[in-house]
């Protein structure tokens, strides 16, 4: 792989990772479509590591106060603040996600990369992000979510491991469904992604630092990785402060149009 490559792929997995566009059908797309060597899974979530980079920094005062509740917990025995409840929210969304990687991890890196499968999941979830963005009424904020609403959220985030679905799509998806402003559907989203990114990558970095070595492509797209992540994080919270997700859902159509063409003009 080239540091043109790699770059590029990074930039792509900052972006759309983000997005609720789906970063795993991207990245499988990416070389698909360009007539490059596909990287791999392994290769992808080391292009994690520079979002996980993004959102450490980017929600770093949220992630100061939740380590302080987390002692004040340990020391106390008690969930009073917030905060508090926000890092048990966040833990328990975790867990659905972290049992279904487990159990699917095979399928994911083979038969879910499909390009049929991920037209098809960017359709499905383009029209549901649409509708349910539509005619969700905009009545709670970040700091009313329940238990239920982790629960829920963290079962949609499993669905984000086939390509096509997107993490941050499935969980803003169920997010807008529980009634969340789009705001704060996509700030639980964003901070979700933190503790299922840095798992994959403790998980699967290991295994690409291995196969490629510590390479200066790679390091170039994780770089990419963190700066594109950065400001797509930036970008969307301000941008659903005022517009629905319907210009994301309209991509992902059009994205599986792209898709399904090139599929059949190359008789896959």
């Amino acid at each position: 792989m080239t540091i043109f490559q790699a770059i590029v792929l990074g930039l792509v997995q900052g972006v759309t990772e983000l997005l609720p566009v789906s970063s795993s059908a991207h990245l499988a797309l990416t070389p698909y479509l360009l007539g490059w060597k596909d990287p791999g899974l392994s290769f992808d979530v080391a292009l994690h590591l520079g979002t996980l980079m993004a959102l450490m920094w980017y929600f770093r005062v949220e992630w100061i106060d939740m380590t302080r509740s987390a002692f004040r917990i340990a020391r106390t025995r008690r969930i009073e603040t917030a905060h508090e409840r926000r890092l048990l929210y966040l833990i328990v969304a975790t867990i659905p996600a972290g049992i279904g990687g487990l159990l699917l991890n095979d399928l994911a890196k083979t038969t879910f990369r499909s390009p049929y499968i991920i037209g098809t999941t960017l359709i499905v979830l383009g029209i549901l992000l649409w509708a349910i963005d539509k005619w969700s009424v905009r009545a709670r904020n970040i700091e009313e979510i329940t238990m239920r609403d982790a629960i829920i959220v963290g079962c949609a985030q499993v669905l984000a491991l086939v390509p096509g679905v997107s993490r941050s799509g499935s969980t803003i998806t169920a997010g807008r469904l529980l009634h969340l402003d789009r705001p704060s559907a996509a700030r639980f989203s964003f901070l979700m992604s933190m503790p299922i990114t840095l798992a994959a990558v403790v998980k699967e970095a290991p295994e690409a630092f291995r196969t490629d070595g510590v390479s200066v492509p790679l390091f170039y797209g994780v770089i990419a990785a963190a700066v594109s992540s950065w400001l797509a994080i930036t970008v969307l919270l301000r941008y659903v402060s005022k517009h629905s997700f319907g210009i994301f859902a309209l991509y992902r159509v059009l994205l599986a149009g792209v898709v399904f063409y090139t599929l059949a003009t190359r008789g896959a």
